[in-house]
């Protein structure tokens, strides 16, 4: 599975009226629904849907769930860093974790027959699902950098 099959947006990032919130929360799946919190405020002030709300809070909600769980492995010590930045084209949102990253072409397709049962990759499927690009990225100073965005 590669990148998102869907169309790439040019996201231009901040500009006229754009706004970006950047936290960090400690790699405990308790904090998890911290940071999804905080992208569903972010996206409401945007003025997104509910149904578009619901698959920012499911996408985001993964990737977090993923940077403290694969990415971190439970690593206290370790932080997940989240960006929201809004732009004229819609809502763009970046999770870094710390960890050794992977391959996203390495994880099993979900759909393919031989991989139903599989627990790996459906987080990866979700992703790809509630947002318009997902983007993934081995971070030069190490660790996983994934991108969502979400047009609005």
């Amino acid at each position: 599975m590669g990148n998102s099959d869907k169309k790439m947006i040019g996201f231009t990032g901040i500009g006229v009226g754009a706004k970006q919130v950047k936290f960090t929360i400690s790699s405990r799946i308790e904090l998890i629904n911290e940071a999804v919190v905080r992208a569903v405020e972010f996206a409401s002030e945007m003025g997104f849907s509910d149904d578009d709300i619901f698959g920012i809070d499911m996408a985001v909600r993964e990737t977090v769930a993923n940077a403290v769980k694969h990415g971190n492995e439970l690593d206290e010590s370790k932080n997940v860093e989240v960006t929201l930045e809004s732009g004229q084209e819609g809502l763009e949102i970046t999770v870094r974790d710390f960890g050794a990253g992977f391959k996203v072409e390495d994880v099993p397709d979900p759909t393919n027959p031989e991989n139903l049962l599989k627990e790996n990759g459906r987080g990866i499927l979700f992703m790809q699902n509630f947002v318009n690009t997902v983007e993934w990225h081995n971070h030069p100073e190490g660790g996983m950098l994934v991108k969502l965005f979400k047009i609005l």
